[in-house]
């Protein structure tokens, strides 16, 4: 089986003749000025190639930024300044920039697609990530009370936003899956009630889902935390799975594959267990082994590699992985 048709079976819970070899998160900045120091070479600093180095499989992530003209994950200029429709209306010409020049450089990976060697991921931001970038975490939570017309006017430019950058990267290719960037989710579960969620959320979701499932797109949202209780809301909107699922906040794959059979699912290995040495690392894969079994489920560490981590603990992890992709199977 080529990347391309592995990914896709996985995800279908149809036979594979190994799992794929990831990291969904990559690696902290300092992760990476640390190992350059323990024998990675110098020439590699984008975490494409060093993707490439470890000889993973190959995929590219386009980021669309709703703040910068960039298609990969960027710092937002405007976090918290958003209180009130007229802050808003003020801002919103810096907003939600065109990325058609972007898109069009999408084409050599597209082909790379079609032939088999690299997935195309695509990230749009979200229905509470884009509101929370503008006001704050605290502003946010009263606005969905105090000023309603002001919640509902951001997500619906968000999401003319991105059904046009949709529109657009049809024109060049179809991306194999989507993330929509959230974060909704801490370690105590959901950040907002399901009220909330399906007032201000799940109308611009089963949109934009519409339009993915057009384009024949996993879709998938990325939110830390514990995402147990947040699942069924995102399943109802049309979502169909889910990444990191963080250890440190207790989720539990085989208990979300219970609850939630068809649910796909990125990433789950600890990554605090990555310096404790070979016995623990394997450990942990161990524990993934019965999900891996499940069919829609791809293990990586369940966010960025720390920088705790040694070059040399980084390589074990990785001769593990290759093992478990192949073993965790049988």
């Amino acid at each position: 089986m080529n990347h391309v048709e592995r990914f896709r079976a996985v995800m279908n819970f149809q036979p594979v003749d190994r799992l794929p070899v990831w990291e969904w998160a990559m690696w902290w900045d300092k992760t990476i000025e640390r190992w350059h120091g323990e024998g990675l070479p110098k020439d590699r600093k984008s975490i494409f190639d060093i993707h490439e180095y470890f000889g993973m499989d190959p995929y590219i992530q386009f980021w669309f930024s709703t703040t910068d003209p960039t298609i990969e994950a960027t710092q937002h200029h405007v976090e918290g300044i958003v209180s009130n429709m007229g802050d808003y209306l003020r801002l919103r010409p810096q907003l939600l920039p065109d990325h058609s020049a972007s898109i069009k450089g999408m084409s050599p990976w597209f082909a790379r697609q079609k032939k088999g060697d690299a997935v195309v991921w695509i990230t749009l931001e979200g229905y509470f990530w884009f509101p929370r970038t503008l006001m704050g975490f605290e502003k946010l939570m009263y606005a969905y009370y105090d000023q309603p017309e002001l919640m509902h006017r951001i997500n619906q430019d968000l999401l003319d936003f991105n059904m046009n950058l949709l529109d657009q990267i049809e024109k060049i290719g179809c991306p194999t899956f989507m993330t929509v960037a959230e974060d909704m989710s801490y370690n105590n579960g959901p950040m907002v009630s399901r009220e909330i969620c399906d007032e201000f959320m799940t109308p611009y979701y089963n949109k934009m889902l519409a339009r993915a499932k057009e384009m024949k797109m996993l879709t998938i949202v990325d939110t830390d935390g514990d995402v147990t209780k947040l699942v069924p809301w995102l399943q109802d909107m049309g979502v169909e799975g889910v990444l990191p699922l963080e250890r440190q906040a207790g989720v539990d794959g085989m208990q979300l594959r219970t609850q939630f059979p068809k649910l796909r699912m990125v990433g789950h290995y600890d990554k605090m267990v990555m310096p404790k040495g070979e016995a623990a690392m394997r450990a942990e894969f161990e524990r993934l082994v019965p999900l891996m079994k499940t069919g829609g489920f791809i293990p990586s560490v369940d966010h960025q590699t720390p920088p705790g981590v040694s070059l040399a603990q980084y390589r074990i992890y990785r001769r593990l992985l290759d093992e478990y992709v192949v073993n965790g199977l049988r």
